[in-house]
């Protein structure tokens, strides 16, 4: 007598495991015109447009800029044409390939930084080896994501766990109207009201006149109060699961508040008066949650969009940033890389590695970003922001400088430091985009809304610094717990050779009601 196999939770589900014509979703390659046309752009003509005149022999740290250059050109066409959707890795990559790849190479071959520090030939050439380190560790930590993703297809992790919850109605709904209780509270008691939310940064941050007051702390956090619980909310009532009967109730309340909420984020979070990296962070994250563009081919082409806009329009974004606004003058690319402070970041490097020759590095400055909340009060010798560090060490007056991951980890425990970082921040981004892609059929987890977040609130990460940054990210990764549920079953994570159509909703376990 002959029994059926048995299927573990994890296994593919039994209805389309044994089809083997099921068709695959990952089947498709890349398409070798596509992976051209993109080589050629990212590392031949963009490169040749931000060249600047060079007199002399070239230096050594040019030819391995060359090589950065080319490694991240590379692994950003590698995901632009990837028959799967990776927004982690393109956030990594689009961030290094401008900041580190384009705008150094401007940088090197101009001698010309957006800051008056001027580092040496030697320090030059260890700045970008430094970059390469943390591009190659990154790569090897892909890697090793890649060669156990059959293990967690069977055995999921920790982190496809987590990413695997589902928005819990009720508390969604909940975070919404505490997100609009505190829009009442805090914003009209401030001068200026709604008004200074389309004036300027610079209008909302003297609000209050907290700049020189004692509890300056709590500015920004007045202000993340405000936007990461809106921009939650929002984004948690368009995604909620949804069955087909309904709760009336619970969609009456839904289309009840979101048009409160769509209104509540053009006020907190607009590009006028928060950071152009947050607003891009909210508005890209809307906009890849949209099951129509969250298809491969979609996706792709959102993804170029998102890259020459970044490229083009970023340098001018900031327009709105203070009261006594400029003119707006068009230049060239090199122009912007090598004027513009916004590109700062290799060259926080240059002074990030003197700084280290004079002072040595220091395990314990890691702990500032992990003990933020500890007041200075409290920890006297707490370790200061580390672009307010570098600025003081060069010399300027303006404070409010980057500090890039690189340099960041390098302060630590120099270079391996700097590897182990980066190849654990290149497997963590691997296994979330291995995860959303499992779960892209199942709407409302975690997965859907979480990774497409990290993936752009990444290139603040990785630009720092960690002291000022890290506040908000947490909140960011934090609140979504908490309008969450774990799954009592995460078959879903299974990674199936076949699948013909989705598991219907029905047939699922799932805590609370749905929309």
């Amino acid at each position: 007598m002959r029994f059926p196999p048995k299927h573990s939770p994890y296994s593919p589900h039994p209805s389309t495991a044994e089809i083997p014509d099921a068709p695959v979703r990952d089947a498709c390659a890349r398409s070798v015109p596509g992976v051209c046309v993109w080589a050629v752009v990212l590392i031949v003509v963009l490169p040749v447009l931000v060249l600047r005149p060079h007199h002399g022999p070239v230096p050594a740290a040019l030819l391995l800029q060359g090589v950065v250059v080319a490694h991240t050109g590379g692994a950003l066409t590698r995901v632009l044409t990837a028959p799967t959707v990776r927004l982690v890795a393109f956030g990594f990559w689009m961030f290094s390939y401008i900041w580190f790849g384009l705008a150094p190479l401007a940088q090197l071959t101009s001698d010309t930084y957006p800051w008056p520090y001027r580092a040496g030939a030697e320090t030059s050439f260890a700045a970008v080896a430094v970059v390469e380190l943390g591009l190659l560790a990154h790569s090897a930590g892909t890697a090793l994501a890649v060669r156990r993703a059959a293990t967690r297809a069977t055995r999921p992790g920790a982190l496809e766990r987590l990413l695997a919850r589902r928005l819990a109605p009720w508390r969604v709904l909940v975070l919404s109207g505490l997100a609009l209780v505190l829009a009442v509270l805090l914003i009209p008691g401030q001068p200026g009201g709604v008004v200074a939310y389309f004036t300027s940064r610079q209008a909302v941050h003297e609000t209050g006149a907290l700049n020189n007051a004692s509890d300056s702390f709590l500015q920004p956090l007045r202000s993340w109060s405000l936007s990461v619980p809106a921009f939650w909310g929002l984004l948690g009532l368009l995604r909620l699961p949804r069955l087909p009967g309904g709760d009336r109730l619970l969609r009456g309340l839904r289309w009840l508040l979101l048009p409160l909420l769509v209104a509540l984020n053009i006020v907190v979070n607009n590009p006028i008066s928060k950071p152009r990296f947050w607003a891009g962070t909210v508005l890209l994250t809307l906009l890849f949650t949209v099951d129509r563009w969250c298809r491969p081919r979609a996706s792709r082409a959102i993804a170029g969009a998102v890259l020459a806009t970044v490229l083009v329009v970023f340098p001018y974004s900031d327009y709105f940033r203070y009261d006594d606004r400029q003119t707006v003058a068009v230049v060239s690319m090199a122009e912007q890389f090598t004027a513009k402070g916004d590109y700062d970041a290799f060259q926080q490097v240059q002074t990030g590695l003197d700084y280290a020759r004079e002072n040595g590095v220091s395990p314990r400055s890691a702990l500032g970003p992990l003990l933020f909340v500890v007041p200075r009060s409290v920890w006297r010798d707490k370790p200061d922001d580390t672009g307010i560090a570098l600025a003081r060490y060069a010399g300027y007056d303006f404070l409010n400088l980057s500090a890039p991951l690189w340099i960041e980890s390098y302060l630590w425990a120099g270079p391996v430091a700097v590897a182990l970082v980066f190849c654990l921040l290149g497997a963590a981004g691997r296994r979330m985009d291995e995860a959303r892609e499992r779960l892209r059929d199942r709407r409302g987890t975690l997965a859907a809304l979480l990774v497409p977040a990290f993936a752009f609130y990444q290139l603040m990460f990785l630009r720092g610094s960690l002291l000022g940054i890290t506040g908000p990210m947490l909140l960011m990764m934090t609140v979504p717990l908490l309008i969450s549920t774990s799954r009592r079953q995460v078959s879903e994570l299974a990674a199936p050779a076949a699948r013909s159509a989705p598991v219907p909703h029905a047939s699922l376990p799932h805590p609370g009601g749905h929309l």
